[in-house]
């Protein structure tokens, strides 16, 4: 481990390759099925959750205690650490960033606890920058800026089938103003400042996947870009979409993977998600 280790939660949806190459440190937010909690990653899968959604089960999220973050700052430190940057899913969408400031107070070496203002891979491809920066001995405030950097430069748009798992979570935010329409449009929505948003409605989830499509390669603007497309049980869709942008955005890598349990729980099932991270220019 470098001078300075990285720290971040389960929401990043980071590959487990990448995070032991880089060793970073995930902390689990769980998510709460009919009352029982469970370890995301590791005690239940998107698919279950997903099953649960669809027959309405009771499914909430809850953040980690500031022990859990206290336990993997002090194991940081006990390996050779002198500081850490925490990086951490939406203060909108969760208490999981005030639960590691909390832990941080009483940390055994400094921490930098960085409020992403994003989620699932537009928050992981600035852990990963994170990772590395630290790896080349950068300082903690120098790999704090470059995770600022990277996920303040990137976007998280995404298609859900309905909105009535948002309304359910408490999650819908700005586009709340949709819901009267719910029926008639299926919305592309994405995350600005930290909260959910309504950027285009449409009439069809083949039209608004392909719409998808497109303001995904407007976003990307012609640069290479790191593009992660997420889904919860729409694997088809996902591989479709990622297919067209592999074959649109020439010198940009595009990733496949399904979100986890705690994400999945406020957007349903069918949901295709996309984050676009343009690379830092060297």
């Amino acid at each position: 481990m470098g001078r300075v280790a990285v720290v971040t939660d389960s929401t990043a949806y980071l590959p487990a390759d990448l995070v032991a190459s880089h060793g970073i440190t995930v902390v689990p937010v769980q998510v709460v099925v009919d009352g029982t909690a469970y370890d995301e990653g590791t005690e239940i899968t998107p698919t279950e959750v997903a099953a649960a959604l669809r027959r309405w089960g009771v499914v909430t999220t809850s953040r980690p205690s500031p022990e859990r973050f206290a336990q993997a700052y002090a194991a940081a430190a006990a390996a050779g650490a002198d500081g850490i940057v925490s990086v951490h899913l939406s203060g909108d969408m969760s208490g999981t960033v005030d639960s590691a400031t909390l832990a941080a107070r009483d940390a055994p070496v400094p921490v930098e606890v960085v409020d992403s203002r994003t989620v699932a891979m537009a928050m992981g491809f600035g852990v990963l920058d994170g990772a590395r920066a630290a790896g080349a001995g950068g300082s903690l405030q120098e790999v704090a800026d470059v995770v600022r950097a990277r996920v303040g430069a990137s976007s998280a748009l995404f298609y859900v089938d309905t909105l009535d798992y948002l309304r359910r979570g408490g999650r819908i935010g700005a586009a709340q103003a949709l819901l009267g329409q719910a029926l008639a449009v299926k919305p592309i929505l994405e995350l600005i400042d930290g909260r959910v948003a309504p950027l285009e409605k449409v009439r069809t989830s083949s039209r608004a996947l392909a719409r998808l499509e497109e303001i995904v390669v407007e976003r990307a603007d012609g640069r290479p870009c790191d593009i992660a497309v997420h889904h919860l049980d729409a694997a088809e869709r996902a591989s479709a979409l990622a297919a067209k942008l592999h074959a649109r955005l020439d010198d940009s890598v595009v990733l496949v993977s399904e979100v986890g349990a705690v994400v999945g729980a406020h957007v349903g099932p069918g949901m295709v998600a996309v984050a676009v991270s343009p690379r830092p220019v060297a």
